[in-house]
């Protein structure tokens, strides 16, 4: 693998066999149940990419340094110290409804792309879901297929 070629790929790796897993009972449940809501969302079965994330459709995308590859659209990954899931960062014009749900989501912590959320207990699932639809609508604005 050169320097530049991206290591998360879509892999042939059955996403009920890492579900199921997961060493913990409580992360375990929690994946099938963020899972289940991208299942709801995108109308897609997922991927894995790379050995842990769990991804629902894809896009390619080139960076302005000429960099390109292919990504899945959404996902999320059922990390040790917190559910991880791959969101938008940047909402274009519909940052303000981002920006609201994320108000009314309940204890996380954020990245650039990435929402941490130590247990699903303390977010407002619906909001959560809510926010995953927005990410994805987004996404398949900015990337059309």
């Amino acid at each position: 693998m050169g320097k530049d070629e991206i290591k998360t790929k879509a892999t042939d790796i059955r996403v009920a066999d890492f579900i199921a897993a997961v060493p913990e009972a409580r992360r375990r449940e929690e994946a099938e149940a963020i899972d289940a809501m991208h299942r709801r969302v995108t109308g897609l079965t997922p991927k894995m990419w790379g050995p842990s994330i769990i991804g629902y459709g894809s896009y390619d995308y080139v960076y302005d340094s000429g960099r390109s590859g292919t990504m899945c659209r959404a996902g999320f990954s059922p990390r040790k110290a917190a559910m991880t899931l791959y969101l938008l960062g940047h909402y274009d014009k519909r940052q303000g409804e981002a920006d609201a749900l994320l108000d009314k989501l309940g204890k996380y912590k954020n990245g650039q792309s990435c929402l941490y959320i130590n247990k699903l207990g303390d977010v407002d699932l619906e909001v959560l879901e809510q926010l995953v639809e927005l990410s994805w609508e987004v996404m398949n604005e900015r990337y059309p297929t």
